[in-house]
């Protein structure tokens, strides 16, 4: 009876992530992770072999799966193999928050079984359970967050939330989606200081779980749906940045304040394929089975890396393994519209649409330069393999001419020397009317206010945001020099990520420049970019 009751109390948070489809028709249904999902089970085949083996991954819920020769439900289940469980901060006890919603969520990530395949079976998963909390919950979801951040030698390459705090149970007064939740400000200060991509289900909007999906540093997710076969529609349930008005409630309160948008990528997330924490099989919908496609792609993204540093391969060092890199290698490679054949539209293999079926060519994130992010698609559609084409060419600096695809970690300074800006020029023409894709990421740096001085987060303890510095980039013509005459660019005064998506004119050389534009802390900011181009045929 005890456990029933901990299952309905888990059941409140998670609802409004989570709709399961247990009860409805089982529906014909193309696996996520393959061609018309995030067409990851081809990375699994040579040359790549990639399963996510030797990275951590972390998760972090009210509850957590359950594990083979600790917990009874986990008796029967071989399939899902998690590395260390945790309540907060101590070792889990045995059948203590075993949960389904948890299970289900580290099923898509790690699960073995030859049927029901999650995207990274070989990574291994550390997984926290916060535990239900009467009032706010938030303090002891920052600690359980740290415990998973500081597993595996403090080598955990992104954790996973498939689950939030809503704004009324937030103990700030007026509380609003400024960014400045404790949560929030915790997920934007581990990122930075343990070196973590975090994964937030995109639930915002009309009664969803908000935070910390207003957060600056890791990567909010939607959900899609399958259209003849194929993930390429953002679902109806899903809750976007831009929320429709319910009868009682302001919209305003459960978007982000201001112009900023809150949704980096959309994942497969409607009647997805996992098991229960028994081992049987079940479906459900929601961003909580978004965001683990996300979470399990970093897995294979750096084995992939770790794999290139470890054989010595030219252009491949420590920043490969950086959050921000892996941010914008994910975001830059996502699919938009569906290419034609002939490379104009990079390769992409579907054309991704929002609830009012329209595409990101139609948007308002195409047509004003201010505005990085579609608000509901974000850059695009979760594409693994095009992740993997991406981050393969390795690490290019803009002191000499770069490929058609790349990505960089370097910084920019302010002032107007050499140093307040980077130039990216790319060796090769680029064909004309060819699109050009560039994502550009860094963080907002937060403080903890360490009373104790133990240098980690105890409860208690706040933190302080620090501002964020305003980076901007510009798609130019390889000769010019004067940014007003740029073919476009991002100039996004609130975000911490730009984004470009454009057609070249006419076939010639073109480079893309980092400015720094506006400081608000320190002097020289580091930053993540990414690129793809179609050389000329």
């Amino acid at each position: 009876m005890a456990q029933w009751r901990t299952a309905k109390r888990l059941a409140w948070f998670v609802g409004g992530i989570a709709a399961s489809l247990a009860s409805a028709p089982v529906l014909a249904s193309v696996s996520s992770i393959g061609e018309g999902g995030i067409d990851a089970l081809r990375l699994r085949a040579a040359p790549f072999n990639l399963t996510g083996a030797k990275i951590a991954i972390g998760q972090v819920e009210i509850g957590r799966p359950a594990q083979f020769g600790l917990d009874k439900a986990g008796a029967t289940n071989l399939d899902v193999v998690v590395g260390r469980l945790f309540h907060q901060d101590a070792l889990a006890r045995a059948n203590d928050f075993v949960d389904g919603h948890a299970a289900n969520v580290a099923s898509v990530m790690i699960s073995q079984d030859k049927e029901v395949s999650g995207v990274a079976p070989s990574a291994r998963l550390y997984s926290s359970a916060v535990g239900f909390i009467r009032r706010s919950g938030q303090p002891q979801e920052c600690l359980a967050s740290q415990t998973v951040a500081l597993q595996n030698g403090g080598d955990v390459r992104a954790t996973n939330f498939s689950f939030g705090e809503s704004l009324l149970q937030d103990p700030r007064p007026d509380a609003v989606l400024d960014g400045n939740a404790l949560l929030t400000q915790c997920v934007d200060w581990s990122a930075q200081i343990h070196d973590v991509l975090y994964v937030i289900a995109g639930n915002q909007g009309r009664g969803g779980i908000p935070i910390p999906t207003d957060n600056f540093n890791g990567i909010t997710v939607a959900n899609s749906t399958q259209v003849d076969g194929v993930f390429r529609k953002v679902d109806f349930s899903n809750l976007g940045s831009e929320p429709t008005i319910v009868v009682g409630r302001s919209p305003d309160s459960e978007s982000n304040v201001g112009p900023r948008r809150s949704v980096s990528l959309v994942a497969p997330g409607t009647n997805i394929e996992m098991l229960n924490p028994d081992g049987s099989p079940t479906r459900a919908t929601g961003t909580s089975f978004s965001a683990p496609h996300v979470t399990a792609t970093v897995a294979l993204i750096q084995e992939y890396g770790d794999r290139q540093i470890r054989e010595r391969q030219p252009r491949w060092g420590l920043d490969a393994r950086r959050h921000q890199v892996t941010k914008v290698v994910l975001m830059n490679s996502a699919d938009k519209i569906q290419d034609r054949g002939d490379g104009l539209l990079l390769g992409m293999s579907r054309t991704l649409v929002d609830q009012a079926n329209t595409n990101w060519l139609e948007s308002d994130a195409y047509r004003d330069p201010k505005i990085p992010l579609h608000a509901e698609l974000g850059t695009g559609h979760l594409n693994a393999y095009r992740a993997i084409q991406q981050f393969s060419p390795g690490q290019w600096s803009s002191d000499a001419p770069v490929p058609a695809i790349g990505w960089d970690y370097s910084s920019v300074s302010e002032g107007d020397g050499a140093t307040s800006y980077r130039d990216y020029v790319i060796e090769q023409p680029l064909q004309g009317e060819s699109f050009v894709s560039v994502t550009l990421a860094w963080n907002r740096p937060v403080e903890l206010q360490d009373a104790n001085g133990n240098g980690q987060y105890d409860i208690g303890e706040t933190f302080t945001e620090q501002g964020l510095n305003n980076l901007d980039i510009y798609l130019m013509r390889a000769e010019d020099t004067d940014v007003a005459d740029s073919i476009w660019s991002s100039v996004s005064e609130v975000d911490s990520v730009e984004h470009i998506f454009r057609q070249v004119p006419e076939t010639g050389r073109y480079k893309i420049r980092v400015v720094y534009r506006d400081r608000v802390n320190d002097a020289t900011q580091n930053y993540a970019i990414a690129w793809w181009a179609m050389p000329a045929r």
